[in-house]
């Protein structure tokens, strides 16, 4: 079937809502963080076995340009990207899911106001204010128009729990439409707690299960950034579904460092 034919054409990079499904029917997904600003970086985690790959736009050392090559790069191996955007600003998410992005991470998110914006800056007229326009990956050049007009949100939208705020209201968070990830921030949220970078400390597993919990209550996924496949393991059996293995830079490094290592002893 080809593209002019309209919204059921399969093919090309979109995901059309597929990774959303996923995570609603409650599969575990995995994926990884990438900073570097590299179409091939991203090709690289794709091709290990990634579930989706998350162009960081927030801390990494790219701009758009990375989402734009980012998003065919892991699309070749049927992989979604998703974006870590600056800020919640409507303009910011806009961008990157005209680009073609299959979710929206924001930071640094306290209230149920301001999930509730993230969600409407991700939609069409009537029900959110995203700005339409059909010249862009996301409407396949103009040649389909259906994503104008679906009643249903198809990008995945993933708040951030990493400020004390955040954490007090993420129950209610958490029930809102259009949130399907509530993602800890570990050493943003460490560091909220008073006990910086004391992932095994009493209260910072008490704040953990806490998401946990609100994530279950709601049918929503729990999510986290992992430094590497232990503990990803690990937080899959405390209950998160959504987990991000490091980030491509930091992947990199310590593989580089333990060879060097390796080598000189």
């Amino acid at each position: 079937m080809s593209a002019s034919s309209g919204g059921n054409y399969d093919g090309g990079p979109l995901d059309g809502g597929r990774l959303r499904r996923r995570l609603a029917a409650g599969d575990v997904t995995l994926g990884t963080f990438v900073g570097m600003a590299s179409a091939t970086a991203v090709e690289v985690c794709a091709a290990a076995g990634a579930d989706w790959v998350l162009v960081d736009l927030e801390h990494g050392s790219g701009g758009e340009d990375a989402v734009r090559d980012g998003v065919l790069a892991a699309a070749s191996y049927g992989v979604p990207t998703l974006v870590r955007v600056e800020s919640g600003e409507r303009i910011r998410i806009g961008r990157v899911l005209d680009q073609g992005a299959a979710g929206i991470m924001v930071p640094r998110l306290n209230s149920v106001e301001e999930a509730g914006q993230t969600v409407k800056h991700m939609l069409y007229p009537p029900y959110g204010d995203r700005g339409v326009a059909t010249y862009n990956r996301a409407c396949r050049w103009g040649m389909d128009r259906a994503p104008l007009t679906a009643d249903q949100q198809s990008a995945v939208g993933i708040v951030q729990i990493e400020t004390l705020d955040a954490l007090g209201h993420v129950e209610e968070i958490a029930a809102q439409d259009g949130v399907d990830v509530l993602f800890v921030g570990p050493m943003d949220m460490s560091f909220a707690l008073g006990v910086p970078m004391q992932l095994d400390s009493n209260v910072f597993q008490e704040a953990l299960q806490r998401v946990v919990a609100a994530a279950q209550l709601h049918n929503k996924a729990a999510g986290i950034l992992a430094v590497d496949g232990m503990a990803a393991a690990k937080y899959v059996r405390q209950g998160f579904r959504f987990v991000a293995i490091g980030s491509d830079s930091t992947i990199m490094a310590a593989a580089f460092r333990d060879a060097f290592d390796t080598a000189r002893n």
